[in-house]
């Protein structure tokens, strides 16, 4: 994921696509996906403004207010870290091992370091047995501003 997501990429990423889940089971794709299938697109069509080549963004704590960022994630080993960059300096940590149809709360103030993720369960119904246990995430260990 992280190479796919970060070595990858020149740039940055217009639109993930669902080749993100090329190893998933089919039945957690078609789920996710209604059968749809569609690549990833990078930022390729980036000008700037005196012609150069566009280089990726370095987000710092006193970069990300210039930038006009609302979230941030920071990949870990256990999960990813979601951070509402207009309220914490650090977020909850959401487990790899997460139902990926699971809803969550997208209120950028409910992404509180202090808590869970804000996630809302998915009806039991609308799961194939064969999904993965939603696990209850912990809060990320805290990291200092050059990992952002």
């Amino acid at each position: 994921m992280t190479r796919h997501l970060i070595d990858d990429v020149a740039v940055g990423w217009d639109e993930l696509g669902t080749d993100l889940l090329d190893d998933a089971p089919p039945a957690l794709v078609n789920a996710l996906t209604g059968g749809e299938h569609w690549p990833s697109r990078t930022l390729d069509h980036l000008l700037t403004p005196d012609g150069s080549p566009p280089v990726r963004m370095s987000v710092t704590d006193t970069t990300a207010g210039q930038q006009d960022m609302q979230w941030g994630y920071v990949l870990h080993k256990e999960g990813v870290e979601v951070i509402s960059l207009l309220h914490e300096d650090i977020g909850p940590l959401v487990s790899w091992s997460t139902d990926p149809r699971t809803a969550f709360n997208n209120h950028p103030a409910a992404w509180s370091s202090l808590g869970s993720p804000p996630s809302i369960r998915t009806p039991r119904g609308n799961q194939p047995h064969s999904a993965p246990a939603v696990t209850p995430a912990k809060a990320g260990t805290p990291r200092t501003a050059a990992c952002r």
